[in-house]
């Protein structure tokens, strides 16, 4: 139990830090969250409980197909917002757009043999 709640604590500190950083400076809020600390966090946790190196490389396997999916929404939000969009609105949006290329991605992949 201890050890989930340092996975907690850490997981909080790193997202407040993030929101903290990127009201300050969008370069260094940017520069933290493009971080690959979740990740990075995962791969230790699963190692540290499991020592499954295959489980950790299927992970990373995965996480860079879906980064790919996710990318749009880091153009497309933006794009909206300074279109005179609301945030909600954007925001929404921008994550429908996000699963779509998610669920085309992954339809994609699957044709080519590629499984996450």
């Amino acid at each position: 139990m201890l050890q989930y709640a340092f996975k907690v604590i850490v997981s909080a500190l790193i997202i407040v830090a993030v929101s903290e950083l990127g009201k300050r400076s969008s370069f260094w809020g940017a520069l933290l969250t493009s971080l690959p600390l979740t990740s990075l966090m995962a791969f230790i946790w699963i190692w540290r409980d499991t020592g499954n190196a295959e489980a950790i490389a299927s992970l990373s396997h995965g996480i860079f197909w879906m980064v790919i999916a996710a990318l749009p929404l880091f153009l497309i939000l933006p794009t909206l917002l300074r279109n005179g969009v609301g945030f909600w609105s954007a925001l929404g949006l921008s994550c429908l757009v996000t699963v779509g290329v998610y669920f085309a991605l992954t339809w994609v992949l699957g044709r080519f043999g590629v499984r996450i």
